[in-house]
């Protein structure tokens, strides 16, 4: 089974900043947007296929590693590796953007009964929790480029609060709403929907949230992650240390052994996203070209 050590090494060893480029030389590929390519450059670097030119062998791949691969900007995730982790893709455009998920709040851990969870997704596998990756993926500060500058793979228990937090502040959200008087609203999954907005009774109302969070060199400032804006592409992973002792021994010693220049694991201290005030002993994996 792959996981974030195994994709760390792959980009490692075929590191491709300038995506785009990349994945329109390949065969049968034919994006022309960053957000896109990615997306494929995540898959491929989870499924150790960054330079496989064949789509059928790709595809075989992609089938063996993951459970799931159809997510949307409304229904995460994008990809579940099998009886593994799950991965949300987001690509914004410099290192000071915010991250939009629309409907969908951030997720310390993925649940199946999340009323966002699909039923294809919540049957591709048995499961009911996940751990989540959020795969960050910033371009260029320069407006004329849009080449992979940083590459984030953060846990969702290192990044957002517990989904109890937010569910919390949706629910009292919602409540407040039904409580306004005289105004008639029907069952919905958003905040709210109100019917017979006019006196012609032709129009309704659709209350929906719309969650934006701090990308991660906002909300990880206080650390010291090496970041260093000068070089060409850079990867910053962060995770529990209880997270990289789990993954398998063999994983560990690979990604352990690694010598090249610019490459680093170090142990810090985090914040708890649900008390700041407690500190979480985290492994932060660095690499810089």
């Amino acid at each position: 089974m792959t996981n974030i050590l195994q994709a760390i090494a792959t980009i490692i060893d075929n590191p491709v900043p300038d995506l785009v480029s990349h994945y329109k030389i390949q065969k049968n590929n034919r994006t022309n947007a960053v957000g896109d390519a990615l997306e494929y450059f995540v898959k491929d670097a989870f499924a150790n296929t960054i330079n496989e030119p064949e789509l059928s062998n790709k595809l075989e791949k992609y089938d063996e590693v993951f459970s799931w691969m159809r997510g949307n900007k409304n229904n995460p995730p994008d990809l579940m590796i099998r009886n593994g982790d799950a991965i949300e893709i987001n690509k914004i455009k410099n290192s000071s953007a915010t991250i939009q998920l629309n409907s969908s709040y951030p997720k310390s851990k993925l649940f199946s009964d999340h009323p966002q969870i699909i039923s294809a997704c919540r049957d591709c596998e048995t499961w009911t929790e996940k751990d989540i990756v959020y795969a960050i993926g910033a371009t260029s500060d320069d407006n004329t480029k849009e080449n992979l500058k940083t590459l984030w793979f953060v846990y969702g228990d290192c990044y957002a609060a517990s989904k109890e937090y937010y569910e919390g502040i949706r629910d009292q959200i919602v409540t407040g709403i039904n409580a306004i008087p005289d105004v008639e609203f029907s069952e919905t999954k958003e905040l709210g929907r109100v019917n017979k907005v006019d006196k012609l009774d032709i129009t309704e109302l659709r209350i929906r949230g719309m969650w934006v969070i701090k990308n991660p060199s906002k909300v990880f400032d206080y650390i010291d992650t090496g970041s260093n804006p000068q070089k060409k592409f850079q990867i910053i992973a962060i995770m529990k240390e209880s997270k990289y002792l789990s993954f398998p021994l063999d994983s560990r010693t690979k990604i352990e052994s690694i010598s090249v220049p610019g490459f680093n694991i170090n142990s810090q201290s985090i914040k708890c996203p649900d008390n700041p005030d407690n500190l979480i002993p985290a492994k932060i994996i660095t690499y810089k070209i």
